[in-house]
């Protein structure tokens, strides 16, 4: 599995649907596509959420973010992030 992060930006439509109940959707659609949900954050600044979610691959991380968007009017940005310990070793053998 492969660690993304989701970032999230409301559109003045998906405002009005905030509930509960959505997360909860959400987090279901993330499962449908091989989805891990680590940790969710609401944000203050230029993007509203961030999803920590590990995936089985980079191609299941876009089904992903892509059908969150359709269903909830969430414009999301997914991308992958590589732990510090194992980017320390990838950029030790340039």
């Amino acid at each position: 599995m492969a660690t993304f992060m989701m970032y999230g930006k409301y559109s003045l439509e998906a405002l009005k649907g905030m509930s509960a109940d959505r997360t909860d959707k959400g987090v279901s659609l993330i499962k449908k596509f091989g989805g891990e949900v680590k940790s969710m954050y609401a944000l203050l600044g230029e993007k509203d959420l961030v999803f920590i979610v590990d995936f089985p691959d980079a191609g299941q991380a876009m089904k992903a973010s892509v059908a969150l968007c359709k269903a909830t009017g969430i414009a999301f940005v997914t991308s992958q992030a590589i732990p510090v310990e194992e980017f320390d070793k990838l950029i030790s053998e340039v």
